[in-house]
């Protein structure tokens, strides 16, 4: 109780000390209350918070929603939030920093997730108590001393020449053999793919502009083998449609991600190739752009990421270039 009345009374004082004074408040504060006693009171519930963890949670998704966050993002966010709320029934403003660490903690063993995905929760929870610091309703995010979750880094698969061949050859019609030629000539996200419009295909110039996460407009390119698969599958449709890509049947609905995913992993068990969807011709185009010599400033603004880290995490570049590499710099 004692606690939570310092931690009230020094949250009401932030937009009015700074960092230094506020440390000095709250050293005055532990001393003056030392050896008090304080019993639960009408007095207490005065001093309860204004806002429920609920809705900060609701004012925090609205901010990344403002920020251009995907609902998709969104609704991650609200769901692991919502599923720490359950757990740790305390009000944030009185969460420490061992409230988190033990909830990551059990939670990793209760539900035998990888620890990627361990460090995926303590970024949420990073990035809502980072806002809430923010926005002067803490003093300082319990998570700051919660570092980044190590795992093991596995390298990647990516398509050979011979597998990207063999779907060509064998995808069955003209509308697959088209998607995985602008997919694989691209390396633009799935969700980018089906919102296209036969109207965003500049084929004069080989390139079209795609909506990226946080709905940034980037173009992307694709090359004359694309163009020409493009172009025989949009010349044989008899449907109006204005979809680039659609179902095979009628009513020739929009091709949704679903669908894209479904049919390139019947594909890959039809002809024997493992793991083909549609994420890894995204990787492939990464590592052979830098294989070749691509600068990496050029892949990253290519695939659409924000950080250049991203782009390291998705290219896996070739040990034999690395060692041809060091013959010709070093050896």
């Amino acid at each position: 109780m004692k606690e939570q009345l310092i931690t009230e009374i020094t949250r009401k004082m932030l937009p009015y000390l700074d960092n230094s004074q506020m440390e000095q408040l709250q050293e005055v504060l532990t001393h003056c209350f030392w050896g008090v006693k304080i019993s639960p009171s009408s007095e207490t519930e005065r001093l309860q918070e204004k806002e429920s963890n609920k809705e900060l949670l609701e004012m925090f998704i609205s901010a990344k929603r403002v920020e251009g966050c995907s609902e998709k993002t969104l609704k991650y966010y609200n769901t692991t939030m919502l599923r720490m709320f359950a757990v740790i029934k305390l009000h944030v403003t009185h969460m420490r920093t061992d409230d988190l660490r033990n909830y990551l903690s059990d939670y990793q063993q209760t539900s035998q997730c990888s620890k990627g995905n361990i460090d995926n929760i303590r970024r949420i929870l990073s990035s809502f108590f980072a806002w809430l610091e923010d926005e002067n309703y803490i003093i300082k995010s319990p998570v700051r001393r919660i570092h980044k979750i190590k795992s093991s880094k596995t390298v990647k698969e990516t398509y050979s020449d011979e597998s990207l061949e063999i779907m060509r050859d064998q995808c069955g019609c003209l509308r697959d053999l088209a998607l995985i030629d602008l997919l694989a000539s691209t390396g633009m996200r799935v969700g980018e793919l089906v919102r296209l419009n036969r109207a965003d295909i500049d084929f004069e110039n080989r390139e079209c502009v795609v909506f990226g996460k946080g709905s940034k407009e980037r173009p992307v390119y694709f090359d004359a083998r694309t163009k020409i698969h493009l172009k025989n599958y949009l010349d044989s449709r008899t449907d109006e449609n204005p979809a680039l890509f659609v179902s095979l049947m009628r009513p020739f609905n929009r091709l949704e991600i679903s669908g894209v995913e479904i049919r390139l992993r019947e594909l890959g068990r039809r002809l024997g190739i493992s793991k083909v969807h549609p994420h890894k011709f995204r990787r492939t185009l990464a590592t052979r752009a830098i294989d070749k010599g691509m600068p990496i400033e050029q892949v990253q603004r290519l695939l659409g990421h924000a950080k250049i880290d991203t782009t390291m995490q998705y290219a896996m570049v070739n040990q034999n270039n690395v060692k041809i590499s060091h013959r010709k710099y070093i050896g």
